[in-house]
């Protein structure tokens, strides 16, 4: 666990750790919950198909292609519920492929297929 007190700047990073150098990560959704086990109930979305949902949420410059940084300002549910979970989906790519998700930044609608 880690402990921080509300409102505070919190900044994660996650890593790949791979022997192929040509991959890169990319930061696609993440929810809180107050629950370790369920991420639906109430879950509150930080970001989504790589769009910020929450508005203290933010991505940051990172050294390398197979780290990613991002960071929010803490929050609660509400008093009952003393903790809060973090579940995050990453996605890896080819690093320099420019038609993969991970360059593909903010997806903020599905797209359609069209049939006639």
């Amino acid at each position: 666990p880690y402990y921080v007190d509300m409102n505070q700047n919190l900044f994660l990073q996650a890593s790949l750790h791979s022997s192929d150098q040509n991959l890169t990560v990319f930061v696609d959704t993440c929810v809180a919950s107050p629950n370790s086990s369920d991420f639906r109930t109430l879950g509150y979305e930080l970001t989504k198909s790589g769009c910020a949902s929450d508005p203290t949420y933010s991505l940051f410059p990172s050294p390398r292609s197979d780290v990613a940084r991002f960071g929010f300002s803490t929050f609660s549910f509400v008093t009952r519920f003393p903790s809060v979970f973090l579940q995050c989906q990453l996605v890896v790519c080819r690093y320099h492929d420019y038609s993969s998700r991970c360059y593909q930044g903010c997806v903020s609608r599905l797209r359609r297929n069209a049939y006639s």
